[in-house]
């Protein structure tokens, strides 16, 4: 906003001390920008108390005159004719100091890590990121919905939820069985945070045409890996009237608007964790480096047609390339059938194809219960977008909309029918082809950012052992 100021105005701002020089340079900065505005303070024309105050992580209010800079690294600057303290920070005590710190350290204090330069980076391509989504879909002729957080059903099937429940956790009231008495809890019955908003949108979209979720999911999942989370955030399409194919130009179209949204609108930042991903790799070996630069790498799903390939090809493909036949994966590939990893789907990307992929028709046995199953009887209308140093970013897949199949997949696994009476309801009253999607917004973010640990693109992450703050 000052670039747009005449030179020789007045202005008066407020921000965080990033630095202080000379006991006149201070570096400040409100969490706008990456950059930080140098105010020139003459420290013999103010009070040596008020000088005393001026320290890192310290909340000032600058009145000046804005100048061209004499020095390096900046164009403008303000002289500085007044300021205000508006709250103290303790050099001894205060942990930002301006020295580089470890990701786990900043973790430690993830309250207070947004006021470096990487966190406030990656929290503005968050926020550019979240606000593309919603401008995408809403563009795109959908209606966003809220799904619930508490509900009774297992959309992925997997088991891995937390319980709600206000019954006694020492002494809950027991059955004749001395089973858990759930008719007693507060909803009547056994009830989890949810995995997935995708049924529930479902059922939306068979009303409303084009439904979208964005919004938490959990897992109890104990993975205390850089790539999980047990609190993270979904957005989740659902589109009546949409065959597998539909689907997949859906969710490249999508993903390629969404980058190409923070390529116009955060290059500052992006530029910033750029030179921060240069430095850190130039630590590591040749081999383990990243062949494409951030916005290189950014531009190359942008720019290219993603690659459609069955899993029965790609399971060819695997099975017959090098580091499989040299034992270098750790998960060989030996047979159809085999649940691909995140070493496969990368290899796939970045070495095979060399764009981004989408893999579909994938064996039924290895996905879940509600995607429509292919006329051989053994793979399902599956598909998965695979990216450049992540694997797999957006699964998804057209839906079962018959209803005896659907019923008949529900017993084989075991799921009580009478817990999903409403899903199935869908099959029973104006049934119709429906496909949908899936993507973790975390890995979107931890992709468009560059960071290599996933705990570091959310505000605050819950995983295994850890729900500080």
């Amino acid at each position: 906003m000052l670039e747009k100021q005449p030179i020789g105005d007045t202005v008066q701002i407020e921000g965080w001390v990033r630095a202080f020089r000379s006991n006149r340079f201070i570096a400040l900065n409100d969490g706008s920008v990456i950059h930080n505005l140098q105010c020139v303070i003459d420290f013999e024309n103010f009070d040596e108390s008020v000088i005393k105050l001026i320290t890192v992580g310290s909340a000032l209010r600058i009145k000046g005159k804005l100048v061209e800079s004499q020095g390096k690294g900046q164009s403008l600057e303000i002289q500085v004719e007044d300021v205000f303290v508006h709250g103290t920070a303790d050099p001894d005590t205060y942990p930002i100091q301006p020295k580089k710190h470890s990701f786990e350290f900043l973790r430690e204090k993830a309250h207070l890590r947004v006021r470096t330069n990487t966190f406030s980076a990656v929290m503005r391509v968050r926020s550019a990121l979240s606000y593309a989504i919603h401008s995408y879909f809403q563009q795109n002729g959908f209606f966003y919905m809220h799904t619930p957080i508490v509900t009774g059903s297992d959309a992925e099937g997997a088991g891995e939820m937390f319980r709600v429940s206000t019954l006694d956790a020492k002494n809950p009231p027991l059955t004749n069985e001395g089973e858990v008495k759930y008719e007693d809890d507060f909803f009547g019955k056994e009830t989890n945070l949810t995995v997935s908003g995708q049924l529930e949108a479902e059922t939306y979209a068979m009303g409303l045409g084009k439904v979208y979720t964005f919004g938490p999911t959990f897992r109890a999942e104990n993975s205390n890996t850089s790539r999980h989370l047990a609190e993270f955030w979904m957005i989740e399409p659902e589109m009546a009237f949409y065959e597998l194919d539909a689907n997949m130009d859906l969710a490249e179209d999508f993903i390629k608007y969404t980058i190409q949204y923070v390529l116009d609108h955060c290059m500052d930042d992006l530029t910033f964790l750029e030179k921060r991903l240069l430095d850190e790799e130039k630590t590591k070996p040749q081999n383990e480096r990243s062949e494409m630069a951030l916005i290189e790498k950014l531009r190359f799903v942008v720019d290219n047609n993603f690659k459609r390939v069955t899993y029965t090809e790609a399971i060819e493909i695997l099975r017959n390339s090098k580091p499989n036949k040299k034992k270098k994966f750790q998960f060989p590939i030996n047979e159809w059938g085999a649940d691909l990893q995140s070493e496969h789907e990368r290899f796939l990307v970045e070495k095979h194809f060399k764009c981004p992929v989408i893999l579909f028709d994938y064996p039924a046995k290895i996905k879940a219960f509600y995607m429509r199953l292919n006329e051989d009887g053994k793979t399902v209308r599956a598909m998965d977008v695979l990216f450049p140093g992540i694997g797999e970013i957006v699964g998804g897949s057209q839906r079962e909309e018959r209803l005896e199949v659907l019923q008949q997949k529900i017993e084989e696994l075991g799921i009580d029918e009478k817990e999903l009476w409403w899903y199935l309801d869908l099959r029973r009253f104006g049934t119709a082809v429906h496909s949908g999607f899936g993507l973790g917004f975390e890995r979107l973010v931890l992709f468009a950012t560059g960071m290599g640990n996933i705990r570091d693109v959310i505000p605050y992450p819950r995983t295994p052992q850890n729900a500080e703050f």
